[in-house]
């Protein structure tokens, strides 16, 4: 199937057909309640299915039609919930077998996102064994982490991560870290930053919590609500404020870009980076368009993005249609082309468009100062990032041109 490139979502990498799919094998089900998790209401939207856990026949299918359907020579799964270790150690023996089947050549990989606290000695064998990389969501140190990551019961969780990073690290598995930026834990960027460093994250990410809620009285089945309702909405007390948001990675960029370049990664850089000098950054958020990474839920269905997991943006289930047409329907072409298409021309106009292009569309909630609706609510912080940035960028982008190591900014930062 060929697409038209100048309408369509690129999917294609080179000569290749490539996408990305987040499976949730257990859906949103999770032996902890975050306070701001976004994906927990959405049991609402299956609660009538009686589905806790991706059907073998649901996750044969997947494994067959998402490794057949792409010509990349790698092929990359990406385990997420909800907390994917409810589905037990013995749903991923058979997702690695039916992997192994498929393949056909091709090389798998393997990424788990989880809040770590299940994991003991079995799952760390299979890890090794699979060479899974893992993802451990840790909001910094204890008091920080526990202000909002308790489980079921309300009780504190770090300990439990802690020893689960310790489990990984036993067995030489591979992690990096997910940090949610919130109200609560932006007040102490140097504070996380040094944490994650000392427990062995050389690779970091985080991401900024931002959403908003329906006020509406009749609203139902969500409480937290996309950018495209027109109802009346307020932000969550939990949600980041962009100032803050800025104000965190400046203070953990101006520690990293003398110290750490290089040896710790912490993904927006990286990715701002590779923006700055015209090269494909690998995260969907700072790209022009959108729409070549899904969610799939556990019976099947199949979602625009996992930011947008809402009645309106189901492509429909693989039990009866293929994976490839959902994904290069009409419908999700004209989802990822949305977010290039939409900017407001405060967006058009700016000296970081090509760094930024509008970052994430799910947080475009805000109205530009002369009334144009679809600003990014962190716009204000993105700039004030980007504007301190700058002059680290440029001497790193010269170092890249002239085939030098970027990490050659650091002597440069520190006579700044």
């Amino acid at each position: 199937m060929k697409l038209n490139s100048k309408t369509a979502v690129d999917y294609f990498i080179g000569d290749h057909i490539a996408y990305n799919i987040m499976v949730k094998p257990a859906g949103p089900r999770c032996n902890l309640n975050c306070t701001y998790c976004y994906y927990l209401e959405k049991k609402n939207l299956y609660k009538d299915d009686n589905i806790s856990l991706m059907p073998e026949s649901v996750l044969e299918k997947f494994i067959k039609q998402y490794i057949q359907s792409q010509t990349a020579p790698v092929i990359s799964f990406v385990w997420q919930g909800g907390e994917p270790m409810l589905a037990g150690l013995k749903f991923f023996q058979t997702a690695v077998e039916y992997q192994k089947y498929y393949a056909a050549g091709r090389r798998i990989i393997n990424s788990f996102q989880t809040n770590g606290t299940l994991i003991n000695e079995n799952w760390c064998k299979f890890f090794k064994q699979h060479n899974f990389l893992i993802g451990i969501s840790i909001d910094g140190p204890e008091k920080i982490h526990d202000y909002y990551r308790r489980n079921i019961h309300g009780a504190n969780t770090w300990h439990k991560v802690m020893k689960g990073i310790r489990l990984l690290q036993d067995h030489n598995v591979d992690f990096n870290t997910l940090t949610v930026i919130n109200d609560h834990n932006s007040d102490y960027p140097l504070e996380i930053y040094s944490f994650l460093k000392s427990i062995g994250s050389n690779y970091q990410q985080y991401i900024p919590i931002v959403e908003q809620a329906a006020t509406d009285e009749d609203f139902f089945p969500l409480s937290l609500v996309s950018p495209d309702y027109r109802g009346n909405t307020s932000i969550t007390d939990w949600s980041v404020s962009p100032q803050k948001f800025g104000d965190f990675y400046i203070k953990i960029f101006d520690q990293w870009v003398k110290n750490d370049v290089g040896s710790v990664f912490v993904q927006i850089f990286d990715v701002m980076l590779a923006n700055w000098i015209g090269e494909p950054g690998g995260l969907c958020i700072f790209d022009k368009t959108c729409g070549n990474a899904a969610v799939i839920e556990c019976n099947g269905d199949l979602y625009s993005c996992d930011h947008y997991v809402y009645p309106e943006n189901l492509l429909g289930n693989i039990l009866n249609e293929p994976l490839l047409e959902m994904m290069l329907s009409k419908k999700q072409q004209e989802f990822g082309m949305h977010k290039r298409n939409a900017l407001p021309d405060f967006c058009l106009n700016c000296d970081y468009l090509n760094v930024c292009n509008g970052e994430c569309p799910k947080n475009r909630i805000s109205t530009t100062p002369g009334g144009e609706k679809g600003l990014n609510y962190l716009c204000s912080g993105l700039k004030n990032l980007f504007k301190h940035v700058a002059p680290y960028m440029n001497f790193m982008a010269n170092e890249l041109r002239n085939k030098r190591a970027p990490a050659n900014v650091m002597a440069w930062a520190k006579d700044k």
